[in-house]
């Protein structure tokens, strides 16, 4: 056995030696290392010299996509950013249903208005012998999740529990505090199917990560008593029986024993335009109506969003909205309106890239253009990251847009630079089709544009 281990060895030791790098490799050779690289920012401005595309030229570009049938009742409006001229419409004035296109406005008016650090507090008090009082006030984004939920930098329960635990207060019961908001928690125009479905939730002052089951899904199925589970889930989280957690209204708030703080308003913005999340929308529209001296309410936030708009000068004519969010199909606007939103914020100021021209400026531009870094970017972002993948590629990387869908419409309204480099604005708004038939119609329409060289 051992002379058969010897010869073995010896056997080996011819083979595997010497111990080059090919044969380590398998007869490959390492090559040098590359040369690094220094990356070079490649996100330029618009150029001010590009050529404006004609009326003429939009038009016969876009012939071949608005006459689809799939588009069924259309309306749409676009314009040239820079000079703020028209170039082909549709029915601009038409009210369509806007669908979660409707968020551009409730963003406008909440930038126009609010400051952009603004936040909103969840507190807990002490209520009767041994109770809690959860005072909600307008925030769905607090998390029972410890690495956090759903939405951008979300308070987290875990805070309020430890500063709860930190007072030394024996807490037996929870009561939950929904007296900031006024009237129905459903708006009209709701499907209650939406509650299972995961598009909305009721709209109650205070929830654990909007409402959802499950707290990190776009579309997890919603709970139909936000409010009662955020008290049951403090409570659990205290140790209190959960079922000793009620809805209502403090009779006399005491000592204040804990708090925790929403994300800013500008990162709250983003997030439900992003994700079109209707419950956030809907929230923040509360927060505008209690800031504006409205009531807390569907109406209440939906009058404080009008008279934003109409204080900016905004044409609101034909506007029918029933809440903030864009979920109600007794929702009605005009595709003039939305289109003039963006349009806004997409002017140019100061000097223009290319040129030694000097942009006129709007006033109201440098309050609305964060709204443009808002939107989905095609084939990239949220809710359009799917769309642009495998028809109208054209548009993908380069139109940014917020969408909008629900079984009765569609619409895209965003922006878009064009072949040449001028960036043109749209509302594109699709009526009485469903969702996958008209979708990848307004897709086209939007890639057309940016394929579009109509100088």
């Amino acid at each position: 056995m051992l002379v058969a281990l010897l010869i073995i060895g010896a056997v080996f030791a011819v083979v595997a030696r010497p111990w080059t790098p090919e044969f380590r490799h398998g007869g490959l050779t390492i090559s040098a290392p590359p040369t690094v690289a220094t990356p070079a920012d490649q996100l330029l401005p618009a150029s001010g010299a590009a050529p404006m595309p004609s009326a003429a030229g939009i038009a016969a570009a876009l012939g071949p996509v608005v006459t689809s049938p799939d588009l069924g009742a259309f309306a749409a409006q676009i314009t040239d950013a820079a000079s703020g001229t028209v170039l082909w419409s549709q029915d601009q004035g038409k009210p369509m249903i806007p669908s979660s296109t409707a968020k551009v406005m409730l963003v406008a008016a909440a930038l126009l208005t609010l400051p952009d650090s603004q936040r909103v507090t969840t507190r807990v008090v002490a209520g009767g012998p041994g109770e809690i009082v959860l005072v909600g006030a307008g925030d769905p984004t607090l998390t029972a999740r410890a690495e956090g939920g759903y939405y951008t930098d979300a308070p987290k329960l875990a805070d309020l529990v430890a500063q709860i635990k930190a007072s030394g207060y024996q807490v037996r019961s929870v009561l939950v505090d929904v007296s900031a908001y006024r009237g129905p928690t459903m708006a009209p125009g709701w499907d209650p199917v939406d509650i299972p479905d995961g598009s909305i939730a009721p709209i109650e002052p205070v929830m654990i990560d909007g409402g959802r089951i499950d707290p990190l899904a776009d579309y997890s199925p919603r709970t139909a008593t936000p409010a009662l589970d955020a008290g049951r889930a403090l409570a659990a989280a205290l140790g209190v029986d959960p079922a000793l957690a009620r809805v209502g209204q403090a009779a006399t708030p005491g000592k204040e024993l804990a708090k925790v703080e929403s994300a800013p308003l500008r990162v709250r913005l983003h997030d439900f335009m992003v994700h079109s999340d209707n419950v956030l929308a809907e929230m923040v529209g509360r927060e505008l109506a209690v800031a504006t001296g409205h009531e807390a309410s569907f109406a209440g936030a939906v009058d404080a969003v009008n008279s934003g708009l109409i204080a900016a000068g905004f044409d609101i004519t034909g506007l029918t909205m029933k809440d903030n969010s864009g979920l109600s199909v007794d929702d009605r606007v005009p595709a003039q309106l939305l289109n003039s939103i963006i349009a806004t914020a997409a002017k140019p100021t100061g000097v223009l890239p290319g040129t030694q021209a000097k942009a006129e400026v709007d006033p109201r531009t440098a309050a609305l253009s964060p709204l443009l870094d808002d939107l989905p970017v095609a084939g990239g972002s949220g809710t359009l990251a799917a769309r642009f993948v495998t028809a109208n590629r054209a548009g993908a990387g380069w139109v940014r847009a917020k969408t909008g869908t629900l079984s009765v419409g569609s619409a895209l309204v965003g922006y878009v630079l064009d072949r040449d480099g001028r960036v043109l604005t749209f509302a594109l708004m699709s009526n009485d089709r469903l969702p996958e038939v008209s979708r990848p119609a307004l897709d086209a329409v939007a890639a057309t544009l940016r394929n579009c060289g109509c100088s």
